[in-house]
């Protein structure tokens, strides 16, 4: 563990050096929230409105959340770096270092959003109490809830995104997939919560990344409820393992591949 240690402080101190990027990515998500708290407040113009159950201030705080997941998970590290190292064959120098490649890609990722998150966290805070206020029935256990589950989610985002990558063992280009499966984030689970779906489509929704990676924390801070979160905690750790046993069953079919290949 102590190689992945050495790799998670070295991509900190790397990251903490472009500080530009992030006060760049604050200007995107400043002005994507903006559009949304006037969306929905054109949408809920009557006092005491639900839309799918939702206040008008959960609804806002619901898209300000799934944005600050958006923005802090996202990274080429797991979405470009493996298509590149294989396509341009350094994958067979990575793969004999003394350490397991998957792992050091996942723990690059995880330096790199370990500067994010907090910083995005804190804007979205202040940015939600002075346009929209604050959640009423967020307390302390809302708190730990929904930030542990924000932890697994963008982590299961990014075991998914490298199994997409690593799918460039047998495909010329990763990146359409890649393309396809964050639209399928954005859209379905970051911009609107499941319940604005029709009722037949939520079980479908709930099996799929969107459950675990952006809906489940953001609902867990809207409103929190002990059984919810148990229920979401299950799927996104059932998620994750199988998330995991998938990215090293496809780097190990792929690092055959290579070796009866001849490299």
């Amino acid at each position: 563990m102590r190689k992945y240690a050495v790799i998670y402080r070295s991509v900190l101190m790397e990251n903490l050096q472009y500080t530009v990027n992030i006060i760049l990515g604050f200007i995107s998500y400043f002005l994507i929230i903006f559009v949304f708290i006037n969306l929905w407040g054109y949408m809920y113009a009557q006092p005491g409105t639900r839309i799918a159950g939702y206040t008008k201030e959960q609804m806002i705080w619901y898209v300000m959340i799934t944005e600050m997941v958006w923005f802090s998970a996202q990274s080429q590290v797991v979405s470009g770096q493996a298509s590149v190292d294989i396509r341009g064959g350094n994958i067979a120098y990575l793969m004999n270092k003394p350490y397991h490649y998957t792992l050091y890609i996942l723990t690059r990722y995880t330096g790199e959003w370990s500067i994010r998150l907090p910083v995005y966290a804190g804007l979205a805070a202040i940015t939600g109490a002075a346009m929209v206020g604050t959640l009423p029935k967020f307390g302390l256990p809302a708190f730990f809830a929904s930030a542990a589950s924000i932890l697994l989610g963008i982590t299961i985002n990014g075991v998914f995104k490298l199994c997409i990558s690593l799918t460039s063992f047998w495909v010329e280009d990763a990146k359409p997939f890649q393309w396809l499966y964050n639209k399928l984030i954005l859209i379905v689970g970051t911009v609107f919560p499941i319940e604005i779906f029709p009722e037949a489509a939520r079980p479908i929704l709930k099996l799929t990344p969107i459950y675990t990676v952006c809906y489940g924390p953001a609902k867990l801070a809207v409103d929190f409820h002990a059984d919810m979160y148990f229920e979401i905690l299950r799927a996104q750790i059932l998620y994750l393992a199988a998330g995991v046993c998938l990215m090293f069953f496809i780097y190990g079919k792929g690092v055959k591949k290579l070796y009866v290949n001849g490299g």
